[in-house]
């Protein structure tokens, strides 16, 4: 029988659709007007954080592309242009 290994956590990146998710669901709840004061400050604690997460992991994910597009100097990766038309 194998033994169980403990899972990682899943990273800022991975975890970017769950908390967006979760964030426009909270956003969605709060325009509704029906909630207290208290919870409403609850709401948007949360929502704060979520911002946060999804923020921090969009930084991740744009270092990430650096690092692939040119590992010697990941400063010197240009932003991604559409061809026109």
């Amino acid at each position: 029988m194998a033994a169980k290994t403990p899972a990682s956590p899943p990273s800022p990146v991975a975890q970017f659709e769950t908390s967006l998710d979760e964030l426009e669901q909270l956003v969605q709840k709060m325009e509704k007007g029906e909630m207290s004061l208290d919870e409403s400050l609850a709401a948007y604690e949360r929502g704060v954080s979520l911002y946060r997460q999804c923020q921090g992991a969009l930084e991740q994910a744009e270092l990430r592309v650096r690092l692939l597009t040119d590992p010697a100097e990941p400063d010197s990766a240009q932003p991604f242009q559409p061809d026109a038309g």
